[in-house]
């Protein structure tokens, strides 16, 4: 590139797109150039009301169709949170026209239509990424320091549990998209369980299980769908070594989002993993609580330390979404693709592809191992 700002182009006008419009407003090294819709007034109400509540000083361009965008010069990568069902056909053509690609999750119906679209990206020369804010958090790093700790760590890994959940009203199982089977065929596994599968591999860095676990808790079918989408989904994973994983997903249940990693000498804790609550502060807790008795008396003694990191939640330079949007600028600016990105997408999509397999064939064990494993280069 001959520029030192990454050129923008939505493809869509999806509500996450509202969150990444301020992401890359306050990035410093990008630019939205364009926002494209089927229906031209729809991307030009979302810019409208877009600038109404983040002002931009450049004027932003309502387009009526999404191949317009792909064909316009003046942009060098497109965001796609379009629905799942159609990701890969719009991922390919984006490839084609050579813009680097940042993609909503889950990133394809399968890992084969995951595999098509990094290998059309890698084809051309194109970064692929999907939009997992959490792993651009700094917070991670400072949990990466404290796991590896011999001295004031957890000890090693042993299990690692995450959830994350959300209660749908009535109108969302009416008419969300996530309740259409056409569009968003893995439910709640695929827009919830994205993250929880994601914090596990990060946590083992990168390493694949060895078999992977899936149930079915719940499911709707709706009259406008095309077969039953999941709104509550259990998983578990086996690495090697004994290592296990369990996840919990669900549109049933209030918000929570934890995550416990647990090891020979401790734990340690996070309540927002994905969604970080309000504030200029990211934290974790590590716990190394200790049992005593003599005679008659019991003891259990709390012992825990608070961990945390200058980070705000949401809608500032440095929150995790944007750190996202300057990271992957970065790339587009540079010319230096980054491949463990698109390796990590396809990694979790296999797993959840292996879940909803095991899902449908009465939680029996799906075997991974013959994907290699690799290293985590955060």
């Amino acid at each position: 590139m001959t520029h030192d700002i990454c050129r923008w182009g939505f493809l869509g006008a999806a509500d996450i797109a509202r969150k990444n419009w301020h992401s890359v407003a306050l990035a410093g090294n990008s630019r939205l150039v364009a926002v494209a819709s089927r229906d031209r007034h729809k991307a030009e109400q979302f810019i409208s009301e877009c600038c109404r509540s983040v002002p931009v000083p450049q004027p932003v361009e309502a387009l009526g169709s999404y191949d317009e965008l792909l064909q316009r010069a003046d942009i060098d990568a497109v965001y796609v949170p379009l629905p799942t069902a159609v990701r890969r056909d719009w991922v390919i053509r984006a490839a084609d026209a050579g813009k680097h690609v940042l993609v909503e999750k889950p990133c394809g119906v399968s890992a084969a239509d995951v595999q098509t679209m990094i290998d059309a990206c890698r084809s051309a020369g194109v970064q692929f990424m999907d939009g997992v804010m959490f792993l651009h958090s700094r917070r991670l790093p400072a949990m990466r320091e404290v796991l590896d700790d011999p001295d004031s760590g957890i000890g090693a890994v042993r299990h690692i549990f995450s959830q994350f959940s959300f209660a749908g009203d009535d109108e969302f199982f009416a008419s969300n998209i996530r309740g259409r089977a056409g569009l968003e065929p893995a439910g709640c596994l695929g827009d919830l369980g994205w993250y929880t599968i994601a914090l596990s591999l990060w946590v083992m860095r990168n390493e694949m299980p060895v078999s992977v676990r899936g149930r079915l808790l719940d499911g709707v079918e709706r009259q406008d769908g095309q077969g039953q989408v999941p709104v509550e989904f259990l998983g578990e994973l086996e690495f090697a070594g004994g290592v296990t994983s369990t996840f919990f997903t669900s549109f049933r249940c209030g918000n929570s989002q934890p995550a416990v990693i647990s090891g020979t000498n401790g734990y340690l804790q996070l309540n927002d993993f994905v969604l970080p609550f309000f504030g200029s502060e990211l934290s974790f807790v590590t716990g190394h609580h200790t049992f005593t008795k003599r005679g008659c008396l019991f003891h259990m003694e709390e012992r825990t330390r608070r961990h945390s990191v200058s980070e705000y939640s949401n809608n500032a330079p440095d929150a995790q979404e944007v750190r996202l949007f300057r990271r992957f600028s970065d790339i587009v600016i540079s010319g230096n693709l980054e491949s463990h990105w698109p390796e990590l997408s396809l990694r979790t999509q296999r797993i959840l592809d292996a879940a909803l397999e095991s899902a449908a064939d009465g939680s029996r064990p799906v075997s991974l191992s013959d994907i290699p494993s690799a290293a985590d280069s955060h």
